[in-house]
């Protein structure tokens, strides 16, 4: 992994992350510059990585204007994409009652919205209802005259990623080259889901999975009796329960084996300094709906896979990285052993030779990406 600051693991997976996306190296060398001596000072330093991200993004932005009002939207393309990377960098890593984090999340949805309409890429912004509210979602369809109905993943975000991220790193792109669409959702305690309509995570994962289901299954562009579940680094989590309750769920795939998250968390806080993202006790609070630590870690003893792979009846894939430093790599093995009654339970671990050895593949996510499209794509076949 790129690591420029020797002593912040956090801000050092988040430019990794920015880097997937379409940040250029160019832009992010002088952002680091800038803040280098910040990053020394932990949660602390947080104001100044988001203020010289959001200039960065804010400028980079502001070319690409110039270049739509041109008729140059490929130009246009390129710049919102990488302004809207810096955005969410930059949102992602403060502290969430920090009063410009949501001016920036809305600058973000407003520089994606651009982007998707410049690039021409397939990308409808949809909201699945759920309870009395809804979600927001991207749905990037890979429907042709050929194949007007082609199956469909579910992708479900972690801790504190956002649909547009999982957008930018290429999933659906992915995905699509090898006739599968792909529903992105913010499902609750992310994303818009999370900071729009207050809606937080909660441990029965299958209540919004199957409402995403419900809503793909009322469209003629997607193979109903076709449709997978996957998710990344929490949601290592949030995909296997899905499809271990949601029962029209046909696969599933998880992208980081996120097997005893509660656990974990009790092993953060005895360890004190363990925290993947800034402000990291307040954020799992805002993002679960606890008002207190200790409220939080009784719920946290619930987020579980131990009993629930084990109700995986569908074909399963576990995809780790070999220097995960946020999910214990024993955790994939655990998964994958208690998928007993799963017709084809996969497990994969990349190492040094094939990259993508990091938490999510932050170091490369290519060969990951790609291993993941060209499994789900031969799981499909065989369900013709």
């Amino acid at each position: 992994m790129f690591e420029p600051f020797p002593t912040n693991y956090v801000w050092n997976l988040s430019i990794n992350l920015a880097l997937e996306m379409g940040g250029a190296i160019g832009d992010i060398d002088l952002a680091n510059r800038e803040t280098a001596r910040a990053a020394e000072a932990g949660d602390s330093g947080v104001d100044a990585f988001f203020d010289t991200w959001l200039a960065m993004a804010d400028r980079v932005g502001e070319m690409a204007q110039d270049d739509e009002a041109a008729g140059n939207l490929e130009s246009a393309a390129a710049k919102y994409r990488r302004s809207c990377a810096y955005l969410i960098t930059a949102e992602r890593m403060q502290a969430s009652d920090y009063p410009p984090r949501m001016q920036a999340y809305a600058d973000m949805l407003a520089t994606f919205a651009r982007y998707v309409a410049c690039n021409g890429e397939p990308c409808e912004m949809v909201e699945i209802p759920y309870a009395d509210s809804h979600y927001p979602a991207l749905f990037c369809s890979a429907a042709t005259p050929e194949n007007p109905s082609p199956p469909c993943m579910v992708f479900c975000n972690g801790l504190d990623s956002v649909k547009e991220m999982v957008f930018l790193v290429g999933l659906p792109k992915a995905l699509r080259a090898r006739g599968i669409s792909c529903l992105i959702v913010d499902q609750p305690g992310v994303g818009g889901a999370l900071r729009a309509n207050r809606l937080p995570a909660i441990v029965e994962t299958e209540l919004w999975a199957g409402k995403a289901v419900d809503w793909l299954e009322g469209r003629a562009d997607v193979a109903s009796g076709r449709i997978g579940m996957m998710g990344w680094s929490l949601g290592g989590y949030y995909a296997p329960r899905a499809a271990a309750f949601e029962k029209r769920f046909r696969l599933c795939v998880a992208w980081g084996a996120n097997h005893e998250w509660g656990l974990v968390q009790q092993r953060r806080r005895r360890n004190e300094g363990e925290n993947p993202v800034p402000h990291y006790w307040a954020h799992v609070m805002w993002v679960w709906g606890q008002t207190s630590l200790e409220d939080f870690m009784a719920l946290s003893e619930r987020i579980t896979l131990t009993g629930v792979v084990e109700q995986i009846d569908v074909p399963f894939l576990v995809v780790h990285g070999e220097n995960d430093r946020q999910i214990p790599l024993e955790y994939a093995y655990r998964s994958h052993e208690q998928a007993v009654r799963s017709p084809r339970a996969d497990l994969k671990i990349f190492t040094p030779r094939e990259g993508g050895i990091e938490h999510c593949s932050a170091d490369n996510m290519e060969p990951v990406r790609s291993f993941i499209a060209d499994w789900i794509r031969e799981r499909f076949i065989e369900m013709i």
